[in-house]
């Protein structure tokens, strides 16, 4: 099992807000493990097990060892669709609404 990313000791989780979703990939180009574009032609991320992730907000961890690829994942989304924030209070850290 990975090790999972955390900020000042809290775990991270990353979402995909798909009704901005560009469909360019390039989060899938960053992190195949966490993105995969679907049939629809929209990003989603991926459970621990590789399983896609479909439901409207489904969130994973962060792996520690993908943790720059996913916040330059969210860093170049020309959609501004990613959103990485800590699980214990669901602060944004990385993405469109981080301070």
């Amino acid at each position: 099992m990975q090790q999972q990313a955390t900020v000042d000791g809290d775990a991270l989780e990353v979402w995909i807000d798909q009704d901005l979703c560009t469909g360019d990939g390039i989060c899938a180009q960053y992190a195949p493990e966490v993105f995969e574009l679907d049939i629809d032609g929209l990003a989603y991320v991926k459970s621990p097990g590789d399983e896609l992730l479909q439901d409207k907000g489904a969130t994973t961890p962060v792996p520690l060892t993908l943790l720059t690829d996913v916040v330059d994942s969210a860093k170049e989304c020309p959609g501004d669709c990613i959103h990485v924030r800590r699980v214990s209070d669901k602060v944004e850290v990385y993405g469109p609404d981080a301070d």
